[in-house]
């Protein structure tokens, strides 16, 4: 029987997944330790979710309330890329987490692209956009926790989050917690893994060990030697510089979205919190130094309203990758120690989160059980990683920059199944029958978004009379909408206070 899991490694990944499964096995017999070093500090840049991790919190019993209070968090409402397309001053297009009002009725993009080309796609079909230009929360003060009037996840400050969940999983769900250096991993006769040789504990003995351990994937890169497959040959960025901007003052209004910021050689982020901003250049160290990467970040912080002195930069240096496998023998990695692409559309969290609910959900009951979990795993999360690979590489192919090799080179390494898309997408929009998993990692709505945001456009049949016509009738039920919520909702600095204040309703 699996009785004992070992988690080893803390920070986000480490104790969402600690959550989840403990959150899945209360009342049963199966006990969860989590031990991470005291030296080996989180990485800490992962600032931005998806939606789902609202489901996650719920999931484990986490009031949001506390979850705003402790962890310094907003809200997140999609993100806004600046420069991607061509570079021009009014190169502005919105990714929103709210699906597109008639989504799944009509062909929204056809009669968007033959009745109103003029204006941006995502403006048109949703009101989100338009809430976030306007700094609007995406909730009411009397909205309940979790509850939504726009879709929305959240931006956090995540050492905060790893410490605010590190205190839950302990006080609420009975995971056990060990600070303690892992000096060897001892291996049974039939390659499992068998224990853990620790510094303080002695021998920690386990039935299932999950490797959290970041980029040096303690167990599953270096026990197992299970390689990592390199994607940068197809996205190229390799290194971030992250630093925390202060607002020019307390009550300066706060993001409602993600920003990116296309750059020459790479992109910036920027998240707003209660507190600062979390900034960073993600960018390709074989096309630009790191000097000249680090003065185009400040560059673009006084740009934005930052002081002209903020302070030391974070360098992070990896390698975009996924491994080859993520669940060998008793040993699964979730998180960093399973790979990593770059920041862009956040989707390293949302891994982590897909990774151990399907672990929680799946937990075998014996050990002949666990191969073929592990083999469904297995299948599912390469399908995964490749498509964040796909989606992300779609940002950059459909780029019409020439102005550096940077991006003239991103032309030239799209994986083929993308490029098989792309000439589907030429007579056609992206559908369902493109992505048929149940749970596909990025919607349909979300590849929408991003292509007709880039400028692609598509070669349609004309529009029977009745579809375009329905078609209108969604794009008006949108601008109503917008209308309706933009004095309705408070600005995103406004609801936040009120949070810290009054909290949010238990539904």
């Amino acid at each position: 029987m699996i009785r004992r899991i070992v988690i080893v490694g803390g920070g986000s990944a480490g104790w969402l997944t600690a959550g989840l499964i403990a959150a899945a096995q209360q009342g049963t017999p199966v006990e969860i330790t989590l031990i991470e070093s005291p030296d080996v500090p989180a990485i800490g840049v992962g600032e931005g979710t998806w939606p789902s991790m609202r489901d996650t919190l719920r999931r484990i019993g986490v009031s949001e309330t506390e979850f705003f209070r402790q962890c310094d968090a907003s809200f997140k409402q999609g993100s806004r890329f600046n420069g991607w397309v061509n570079g021009s001053a009014d190169d502005v297009y919105f990714h929103p987490f709210v699906m597109p009002q008639g989504w799944g009725e009509v062909d929204l993009p056809r009669a968007w692209q033959q009745q109103h080309p003029d204006i941006p796609f995502a403006d048109l079909v949703s009101y989100q956009p338009h809430l976030c230009v306007q700094g609007r929360a995406p909730k009411q003060a009397v909205t309940p926790e979790y509850a939504a009037v726009a879709n929305y996840g959240y931006h956090l400050d995540a050492g905060k989050f790893g410490l605010f969940l590190r205190e839950h999983c302990t006080r609420k769900l009975g995971v056990r917690y060990l600070a303690d250096h892992v000096l060897a991993i001892n291996s049974a006769p039939d390659g499992d893994i068998a224990s853990l040789q620790t510094a303080r504990n002695g021998t920690l003995e386990g039935d299932l060990f999950i490797d959290c351990t970041g980029m040096q994937s303690l167990l599953l890169g270096k026990h197992y030697q299970v390689p990592l497959i390199s994607q940068q040959h197809v996205l190229f960025n390799d290194t971030a510089l992250a630093i925390q901007v202060p607002y020019a003052s307390s009550d300066a209004p706060i993001a409602a979205q993600t920003t990116s910021t296309a750059q020459n050689a790479g992109w910036i982020w920027d998240i707003g919190l209660p507190t600062r901003r979390g900034v960073g250049h993600v960018y390709a160290r074989a096309y630009i130094s790191d000097d000249e990467a680090e003065a185009q970040l400040r560059a673009y912080i006084r740009a934005t309203g930052g002081p002209a002195n903020a302070g030391a930069v974070r360098q992070i240096k990896y390698e975009p990758g996924y491994r080859a496998r993520f669940w060998q023998r008793n040993c699964v990695a979730i998180g960093l120690s399973a790979g990593f692409i770059e920041p862009l559309e956040a989707s390293a969290l949302a891994l982590v989160e897909m990774g151990a609910t399907m672990v929680a959900d799946e937990l075998p009951a014996s050990r002949a059980a666990m191969d073929i979990v592990a083999a469904r795993y297995n299948e599912t999360f390469s399908y995964r990683w490749e498509r964040v690979i796909d989606f992300l590489k779609l940002h950059y192919v459909l780029s019409q920059r020439r102005d550096t090799a940077y991006w003239r080179d991103q032309q030239s390494t799209v994986p083929q199944r993308l490029q098989d898309l792309l000439t589907l997408w030429q007579h056609r929009a992206p559908s369902r029958n493109d992505f048929p998993r149940i749970e596909e990692v990025f919607p349909t709505a979300s590849y929408q978004y991003i292509l007709y945001g880039m400028g692609f456009r598509s070669e349609f049949r004309p529009a029977p009379a009745q579809e375009a016509a329905m078609a209108d009738g969604y794009f008006r039920e949108a601008a109503s909408l917008t209308r309706r919520m933009l004095p309705a909702l408070p600005d995103v600095r406004s609801l936040l206070d009120h949070i810290r204040q009054h909290g949010l309703q238990n539904i």
